[in-house]
């Protein structure tokens, strides 16, 4: 089992690459709006939501981790200023490291100019229903900024598999590819 956790800020290129690396090995994409989009119709971005999110993905990657999938490819955000979140995403790892898969950490980051720009791309609206505001989606893609770092700072990552990607100029293909011979995917 291989487990790709590709994170970084919203509109970076998470989940156009984690398709393209898909399409490119057996491993499989959930990416973090598969459950989002599914849980805001009935219940808003409230409290009761994110818990239910959590709750619903941690398991499915229990169930991912036990299951004879070659990989799993999961994006994220990954607010680095807050300690929960460096929690969310230990408990996620706990759960594929104890089944004995290797982790793979993929960082994306891209200008803002850049992310703003796919923000308005037509499968990020067609996949991401809550996305489909887009004066709402660009003012928290902005505000996000303001009160979250969502990118690491140099050596804050600390993985033997870790990987910082710029995707200002690359495409999806290019950065999926980048990552799929730097580690080896099958």
């Amino acid at each position: 089992m291989q487990f790709v956790l590709l994170f970084g800020p919203q509109a970076v290129g998470k989940m156009t690459i984690g398709k393209a690396l898909a399409t490119k090995t057996h491993l499989k994409l959930f990416h973090n709006h598969m459950t989002i989009d599914l849980l805001v119709p009935l219940f808003g971005f409230t409290e009761q939501m994110w818990t239910l999110c959590h709750t619903i993905r941690n398991e499915i990657f229990a169930a991912a981790a036990k299951s004879n999938l070659d990989g799993l490819i999961f994006t994220t955000v990954w607010a680095f200023n807050q300690a929960e979140e460096w929690q969310r995403i230990d408990e996620v790892c706990r759960c594929f490291r104890s089944a004995g898969a290797d982790m793979f950490f993929i960082e994306l980051e891209a200008d803002l100019n850049v992310r703003l720009k796919r923000n308005l791309m037509p499968d990020r609206l067609a996949e991401k229903p809550t996305k489909r505001d887009i004066k709402q989606s660009e003012q928290n893609l902005i505000e996000s900024m303001q009160h979250d770092r969502l990118n690491s700072f140099p050596g804050e990552i600390t993985e033997a598999n870790y990987l910082r990607i710029n995707t200002t100029d690359l495409s999806a293909d290019q950065a999926a590819e980048l990552i799929k011979t730097t580690f080896h995917l099958a």
